[in-house]
């Protein structure tokens, strides 16, 4: 079994955390919109709640849970108070037939249809959230909004198998989005952040305009180690027809975001949004994600490091069929954006037919150290260029295969950049004196998939990569589960 394989397994294995019961001398509370009564005591299956109002008017101490009957819907929004504590957290979850539907809440146009302010030790689990309401150009709405403000740390929040659905939210982005899934930090006295922050296994579609993302609005005056959430994962998550971002990691400093699916991002909003990225962020890893269906040419790249990003890592993600590219290097102004890597991936038939963009875009301010290696990039349209650049510097392209579209070819706009042997096919660097331009022998001459573009016997890409294309890099296998060889291959197939 390839590596990659075993990798996913693991990471399934471990998401897959049932639900803890009650702490001891803890109470359950169940809530039944359906059949439920307020002047119930709440406390069994056979005297629920029956209404939001009523589940959020009580503060919840460490180790209760909040159990919503399956096959049930809630209107308005849950609030519940109160916070748990470091191995007793407050619980939220499903009670009820497993043939059933989870139980859905439906905000109506208010801020969230479940929202959480100034807490923490929070776990969230198999609920159905949307938040509908009239068309609004003016109105923040999210399906799960975790707010704090002027709050300090705030530890261990665990969102697991959601569902968050149709939320008309405004096209507001930064620092306080409308969207899916979100954690913002706001206040301006006391430096706030989150401390392990967890989101696996959920599910969000058509909603306006974010995805799943932490914001904050506090810079770096305070402080990185103050304001930068740490312990962050968004991992197996699916994404669908979002308005502007996919998943968004900001202010966060060693986060992890992997095996997430990205399909349909940039599909309403006006603004400038990306699949899968970071914003003022260190030491972030993206692996083994899919991004697809961006849509539009402003910006819509699957995968971007932006300002403020410090190493970031994306590695062995598969990128394919966006508008607006496949990556986008876009350092912000009096920011610093240092020591990136971008290795290991697969771009097939993205595009960005606008100026002055392209597959890969280097726009923007300059980075220090960016370093793009060992990927390969083949597009079927002549009408991109494969990697663009208006002017800024600090970006290396080294041992990757760029492959344009058969007959017309695809240009090569970077006078900028550095490039070290990369191998050329429908295209061309000339200032990538030690370059390969030979035909890759791609397995398809038309990829469409990963496996598209593995190597075939005799590739001159096979033992003609750099030793340390990527300086001190350690990776030891590639995108495949392939061990890398010394020498490595140019590309991201590895194989022997």
């Amino acid at each position: 079994m390839r590596l990659r394989t075993l990798l996913l397994a693991t990471a399934l294995a471990a998401a897959a955390t049932p639900t803890a019961a009650a702490a001891p001398g803890a109470t359950t509370y169940y809530l039944d919109c359906r059949h439920g009564d307020d002047t119930a005591t709440g406390t069994s299956p056979t005297a629920p709640w029956r209404t939001l109002a009523q589940a959020s008017a009580h503060t919840y101490a460490p180790g209760e849970r909040l159990l919503l009957k399956r096959g049930t819907q809630c209107e308005g929004t849950l609030a519940p108070k109160g916070k748990g504590a470091a191995g007793a957290p407050v619980q939220i979850d499903a009670y009820g037939s497993k043939s059933a539907s989870k139980p859905h809440i439906e905000g109506g146009g208010a801020r969230a249809a479940l929202l959480l302010a100034n807490t923490e030790q929070w776990e969230i689990r198999d609920l159905d959230l949307s938040n509908t309401g009239p068309d609004t150009t003016t109105d923040r709405r999210a399906g799960l909004y975790v707010e704090l403000t002027d709050y300090g740390v705030a530890h261990h929040f665990a969102v697991e198998d959601l569902d968050v659905h149709d939320v008309k939210g405004a096209d507001f982005k930064d620092p306080d989005p409308s969207g899916g899934i979100l954690f913002t930090v706001k206040g301006s006295k006391t430096p706030t952040r989150f401390d392990d922050l967890r989101v696996n296994r959920s599910t969000v579609r058509h909603v306006d305009r974010t995805g799943i993302a932490t914001s904050s609005t506090w810079n770096r005056k305070a402080g990185a180690g103050q304001i930068q959430s740490t312990g962050v994962v968004f991992t197996h998550n699916k994404v669908y027809d979002v308005g502007g971002d996919g998943i968004v990691v900001q202010k966060s400093r060693g986060a992890l975001v992997e095996h997430n699916y990205v399909n349909g991002f940039n599909m309403r909003s006006t603004g400038y949004n990306a699949g899968v990225w970071a914003w003022d962020s260190d030491d972030v890893l993206y692996q083994y994600n899919e991004v697809t269906g961006g849509h539009g040419t402003q910006d819509s790249m699957a995968y971007d490091i932006d300002g403020g990003n410090n190493r970031n890592v994306y590695r062995y993600n598969y990128s394919h069929d966006n508008e607006g590219g496949f990556l986008l290097v876009c350092n912000a102004a009096g920011m610093v954006s240092s020591g990136n890597r971008v290795h290991d991936n697969i771009s097939v038939n993205d595009r960005n037919t606008a100026s002055p963009y392209g597959v890969v875009s280097v726009v923007c301010g300059a980075s220090t150290d960016t370093r793009v290696y060992r990927n390969t990039l083949v597009t079927n349209r002549s009408d991109t260029a494969l990697v663009s650049d208006n002017g800024p510097t600090g970006v290396t392209f080294e041992d990757n295969i760029f492959v344009g579209a058969t007959g017309q070819g695809s240009p090569l706009r970077d006078t900028a950049s550095t490039y070290r042997n990369n191998l050329y096919w429908h295209t061309d660097q000339p200032r990538d004196a030690t370059g390969v331009r030979a035909d890759p022998l791609l397995r398809s001459t038309q990829p469409g998939t990963p496996d598209d573009v593995r190597l075939k016997d005799g590739s001159p890409a096979r033992g003609a990569g750099s030793a340390k294309a990527g300086g001190n890099d350690a990776t030891a296998y590639d995108y495949f589960g392939n061990p890398i060889p010394d020498p490595p291959n140019i590309g991201a197939d590895q194989s022997s």
